[in-house]
């Protein structure tokens, strides 16, 4: 007689940094794509986590972002990566529109005694999937960039962390009187992220 049984992946803290790491990579790509930041035939379609992903081909993006992920893993294996922030701003005035807040959770054991965790990779890609779907429908919940716009990217790190040469401090890019919208969040059992986006609202919707 056949039997089904349910599988559980066992995740590990640098199994869990390339995961989220990796993540991150995508949901830039799938940011500046879907906010419009770059020309859409700028970027190829790919397929990952079960869905069509766009990845831009611009040579300066791809090394931004691959630098990227690489420092993000090495402090999220070290369990010192609080948030990592990617900024949208106006090309013009620098003012912020939008900010894309990815909030992190790290389990202190794992970090501290190098247990794993257990959690299966099927679960993780649909918790990251309703993120990815969120943020292609972001045009239906946040208001057209008009402007050309740039980005940035911020990360809150403990304060022991070194600042890497190819970083500089930062102030935090705030926007004054913000709109927000929370999105999906996903767990590794190690690496918990919470998604929120906020943005600029319109002047006429702060006018009394």
């Amino acid at each position: 007689m056949a039997s089904k049984t349910a599988t559980k992946d066992i995740i590990t803290l640098r199994g869990s940094a390339a995961i989220v790491s990796e993540f991150f990579g995508y949901a830039a790509n799938s940011i500046l794509y879907n906010r419009g930041v770059y020309p859409e035939e700028s970027f190829a379609k790919v397929k990952k986590y079960g869905l069509p992903m766009l990845l831009s081909q611009d040579e300066g993006v791809k090394s931004f972002i691959s630098s990227l992920t690489s420092q993000l893993s090495e402090w999220l294996e070290a369990g010192k990566l609080q948030r990592v922030v990617l900024v949208i701003m106006s090309k013009t005035s620098s003012e912020v529109l939008e900010r894309w807040n990815f909030n992190i959770e790290t389990d202190g054991e794992v970090v501290e005694k190098g247990v794993a965790r257990e959690k299966s990779d099927k679960e993780i890609m649909r918790e990251i999937q309703a993120i990815m779907r969120q943020i292609a429908s972001s045009i239906t919940y946040l208001p057209c960039l008009d402007e050309p716009c740039v980005f940035d990217v911020l990360a809150y790190t403990d304060k022991d962390v070194p600042v890497p040469f190819t970083w500089i401090e930062s102030d935090a890019k705030l926007i004054k009187n913000p709109q927000m919208v929370k999105l999906h969040s996903f767990d590794t059992k190690i690496h918990k992220v919470d998604t929120l986006v906020s943005y600029k609202n319109d002047e006429w919707d702060e006018q009394e």
